[in-house]
């Protein structure tokens, strides 16, 4: 299992190195990214004895979870944290963080990765939106 965490949190930083060349990450806590979203992610039994090749090739090769995301860089900032191993009810916490003229493209991005292959896998997801109040000087 931990050799499987490592193998997922190589593909994720070889991802934000590939998108950081580019010119095309973005940071959590900008200024403008006054919007948020939370969303953990079980997936089944059935993902799990996959062998980790099987998984890369449903993320990288035929989903393209990773490459299709791209195009929402910058405008959308993303913080992928694996706790399978934590005994929880979550294998994986997505956060995400953007501007508020950014919130139809980030719909958009949701829309897309719930079509993919890898997320028919997905058991359970709960959806948590927040917005941080800016007070003025």
């Amino acid at each position: 299992m931990a050799a499987c965490r490592r193998a997922q949190q190589l593909a994720l930083h070889r991802a934000r190195r590939e998108a950081a060349a580019r010119g095309r990450a973005a940071g959590l806590g900008r200024l403008e990214a006054t919007s948020a979203a939370l969303i953990p992610i079980r997936k089944s039994q059935a993902w799990w004895e996959l062998t980790q090749e099987e998984r890369r090739r449903i993320f990288e090769d035929r989903s393209h979870h990773i490459a299709s995301s791209l195009r929402f860089l910058p405008a959308i900032a993303r913080q992928l944290y694996h706790c399978r191993d934590l005994g929880g009810p979550f294998d994986f916490l997505t956060w995400f963080e953007f501007a508020p003229a950014h919130a139809s493209l980030f719909e958009e991005l949701v829309a897309m990765l719930r079509r993919t292959e890898e997320w028919t896998y997905v058991e359970r997801e709960v959806d948590v939106r927040v917005v941080k109040e800016v007070l003025s000087a």
